[in-house]
């Protein structure tokens, strides 16, 4: 069965990890996050995968080729304007043969069983299954409404409390014949959520119900949070071998100085350098090539490749982006983001939800925000 993954979108709310990255190449656990969907999908048996593209494709396909390296075969097809979820498969309808064909939306860290869901959507003969999960605040989403025998019944967009009569939302898996392309107006913009689910009602739409690890990474406070639960393997990822019993993975090659404290859980990327003094953890990941200076602090946060964390410096519940330099005495903290390339000056003060751009250079002393 063919497996299209929608990545069209350019994840602005990822700002400014996203500028000059594809949402779905943004490390996660030091790995780019498409190749845990990549991952999941051929522990399921998906090896013939479709990338549905718009932003910044080039990162994608050079960075994992024919898919060999993975075990999987790779298509890409990049849209010429955004097209929706929907239009995005249709662009794609030359690749996928008669059948059954499974469509996943490439911001979602997920273990659902895939498997079930196939054997679900086939016992239902169905012509459309929509994976669905419970949420804890219904009113922040659109919801979807099944009756006894699992079929789909309604939609309801981000109700208030008064008309909500399920927590269950999309949760962006879905296995659909091929007849259903045949809905989808070609080379425009159209959505499976609000353009033709909502006509599937009633004829052969399911919903399969799903308990599994479900996270939206595409807001910073999301994308730290599937940090965590990657770490404490409250999602089941390969990385979980690593984290073994004591949830410490160092990667190969890691210099970790005598003094030097860890305190987990905790991933440390090949080549680091974590110096006497310093103390990495509760909840932090560092990426390949990094330093630690002497006297620093990082926890709760996501250090990315290359950065240099200086003397005294302390970083909280923050993202690091690639090839930084945060300079001695800093404090990072309070769901701060830095760009790729930053220059931070010593004596600098980052909080509050501050967005540093990539490449600026920040002075001594000049923000203590």
């Amino acid at each position: 069965m063919k497996a299209v993954i929608l990545v069209g979108g350019q994840g602005t709310r990822l700002r400014p990890l996203t500028l000059g990255t594809p949402k779905p190449m943004v490390p996660l656990a030091n790995r780019p996050f498409v190749s845990y969907v990549l991952e999941h999908l051929r522990n399921h048996g998906f090896t013939d995968i479709v990338f549905s593209m718009g932003y910044l494709p080039e990162g994608i396909k050079s960075y994992f080729g024919d898919g060999s390296a993975m075990g999987v075969d790779l298509t890409y097809v990049v849209e010429d304007f955004p097209l929706g979820t929907a239009g995005a498969v249709k662009n794609v309808e030359k690749h996928i043969s008669d059948g059954d064909f499974l469509v996943l939306n490439g911001d979602i860290l997920t273990d659902l069983d895939l498997t079930a869901l196939l054997a679900f959507h086939k016992q239902k003969k169905a012509t459309g299954t929509i994976a669905l999960t419970p949420v804890e605040d219904p009113t922040a989403y659109g919801l979807v409404s099944i009756g006894a025998d699992d079929e789909v019944l309604a939609f309801l967009e981000k109700p208030s409390w008064d008309q909500i009569s399920t927590n269950l939302i999309n949760a962006g898996t879905y296995v659909l014949k091929r007849e259903v392309l045949d809905m989808i107006p070609p080379g425009v913009e159209h959505s499976f959520e609000r353009g033709v689910f909502p006509k599937l009602v009633g004829k052969g739409l399911y919903g399969f119900r799903s308990d599994s690890y479900w996270m939206d990474i595409g807001t910073p406070e999301k994308y730290l949070q599937a940090h965590y639960d990657i770490l404490e393997k409250n999602v089941n990822t390969s990385i979980s071998d690593c984290l073994d019993r004591d949830f410490v993975c160092l990667e190969n090659s890691v210099d970790l100085e005598l003094g030097a404290k860890l305190v987990p859980p905790l991933i440390i990327g090949a080549g680091s350098v974590i110096k006497a003094g310093s103390r990495v953890g509760r909840m932090a990941i560092i990426g390949p090539g990094c330093t630690v200076s002497a006297g620093s602090i990082v926890e709760e946060s996501i250090i990315q490749e290359g950065s240099v964390i200086g003397e005294n410096a302390i970083v909280r519940k923050s993202i690091i982006a690639r090839n930084v330099q945060l300079g001695k005495d800093s404090l990072v903290q309070g769901g701060a983001i830095v760009g790729e390339g930053a220059r931070i000056g010593e004596n600098n003060v980052l909080a509050n939800h501050i967005r540093i751009y990539p490449g600026t250079q920040v002075k001594d002393g000049s923000i203590r925000f």
